[in-house]
C-alpha cells in the first residue's frame, strides 16, 4: 500500500468516527476519487466525485447533501461522460491532511484539500454545471 492509499485510509477512519452530522466523509472521497481518477476508469467515479466537490465548494453543500443528490442522480441509468484528466490534480493530498492535528484544524484540511482538486479540475466546470442542470440541481 502507497503512503497515499494509507493516509487515506486514515483519513477515512476519522471522518466515519467524526460524528458531524453535516458527513464530511462525502468530501474525502470526492477529493481522493477525483485526485486518483485514471485513463480508462468508470466514468461514473469521476463526475461523482466532480458533482460532490462542486457542490460542496461552490454550493456550500454538506457531505450529507452531497450524498442525498448523488443518490438521486444515481436512479437514472444513462450513459456518464468522460472527463479530460489534467495531468496536475492539486497539491494538496490525504497525507497533507493527515499532518494537520485532528480536530478544526483537519477539517480544515479537507476543504483545502478539496479545493486544491477542484482547482486543478477546473476545465470541466462547466461540463458538471451542464450535467446538474439536467437533474434540476442547483
Amino acid at each position: 500500500m502507497s503512503a497515499e492509499e494509507d493516509a487515506y485510509h486514515q483519513l477515512t477512519v476519522y471522518t466515519l468516527s467524526h460524528g458531524d452530522p453535516r458527513f464530511i466523509h462525502q468530501h474525502i472521497v470526492d477529493a481522493y476519487g477525483a485526485q486518483r481518477a485514471v485513463d480508462g476508469g468508470k466514468p461514473i467515479r469521476l463526475i461523482f466525485s466532480l458533482v460532490g466537490l462542486y457542490l460542496h465548494l461552490e454550493r456550500g453543500k454538506t457531505g450529507r447533501e452531497v450524498q442525498l443528490i448523488h443518490m438521486q442522480m444515481g436512479q437514472r441509468k444513462r450513459e456518464w461522460p468522460r472527463l479530460p484528466l489534467p495531468s496536475d490534480r492539486g497539491e494538496v493530498t490525504a497525507i497533507d491532511v493527515m499532518r494537520a492535528p485532528a480536530g478544526a484544524e483537519r477539517d480544515q484540511a479537507i476543504d483545502r484539500w478539496c479545493a486544491s482538486v477542484w482547482n486543478a479540475f477546473m476545465t470541466n466546470r462547466e461540463a458538471i454545471v451542464t450535467l446538474l442542470s439536467e437533474y434540476r440541481i442547483r
